[in-house]
């Protein structure tokens, strides 16, 4: 059996949606009320390790998808509950979805990832790991005014959409020869000027428009920081993973 926790999230609906044909799969939620349909659900808060040890009750293969929390502090907390929780209830494997760069870096955004894979290690417990880039649904550029902007420095970004990760997911939790290993997933390198190009638009570079996320995502993406490849995403998919410049025409040429 696999489960899948924090299910009723964005990503683990769709991997729901790749395991319900594939294998005996059940959905771990905080609020039973929000899960998938046509699964089987039971009850596994983050903050409330006993719940996970009996979600986890029976589990070969178990999906660990991040906490949401945004507190450093809390989020590690979850995480450790939520791997020890697994050990003491004998799940079989462990996948958990880290981040890029989290095996070496340990600030910032990696952090919480970085001492989740560190218990995950010294659990003992057979493990997968899937460090995700930043998911490129929110990343899709449109066009506005009949131009494209950006604060990018025309440099290149990695994301990958989170149907790709979940299909990705789906492969290691019903596959063989992934225990044990990690993956650095990114997608295929685009462009702002390049989605331009694509759409037959103009591209204008602006400066950011204040403090915030966006404006450090943007810093990181003009350092080239976001530029980093491997061939692990497609390797996992089986299949060359959708770009950027794809969903962006297809959302261009749409009705509204």
């Amino acid at each position: 059996m696999i489960a899948v926790s924090a299910a009723s999230g964005a990503l683990g609906r769709l991997v729901i949606a790749h395991l319900r044909t594939r294998a005996e799969v059940v959905a771990v939620v905080r609020d039973p009320g929000r899960a998938p349909e046509g699964v089987p659900v039971r009850r596994g808060d983050y903050d409330d390790p006993a719940s996970l040890r009996e979600a986890f009750d029976g589990v070969d293969r178990l999906l660990l998808i991040s906490s949401p929390e945004l507190d450093t502090a809390r989020r590690i907390g979850q995480h450790l509950a939520a791997v020890a929780a697994a050990k003491d209830a004998g799940v079989g494997a462990v996948v958990f979805t880290s981040f890029l760069g989290a095996d070496t870096a340990a600030t910032g955004l990696t952090e919480a990832y970085h001492a989740t894979e560190r218990a995950v290690l010294g659990s003992g417990l057979p493990y997968t790991i899937l460090r995700h880039p930043f998911y490129g649904d929110p990343f899709v550029p449109r066009v506005s005014g009949g131009e494209l902007t950006a604060s990018t420095g025309g440099r290149g970004l990695n994301t990958a959409f989170r149907s790709d990760l979940a299909e990705a997911a789906a492969n290691v939790l019903t596959g063989e020869g992934h225990l044990g290993r990690a993956y650095d997933l990114t997608g295929p390198l685009w462009s702002h000027p390049e989605v331009a190009a694509a759409l037959g638009v103009p591209y204008r570079e602006v400066p950011d428009a204040g403090p915030g996320a966006m404006s450090w995502i943007n810093a990181q993406v003009r350092a080239g920081l976001l530029e980093r490849q491997t061939p692990d995403l497609e390797r996992v998919l089986g299949r060359p993973a959708e770009t950027v410049v794809s969903r962006a025409l297809e959302l261009h040429t749409t009705p509204r």
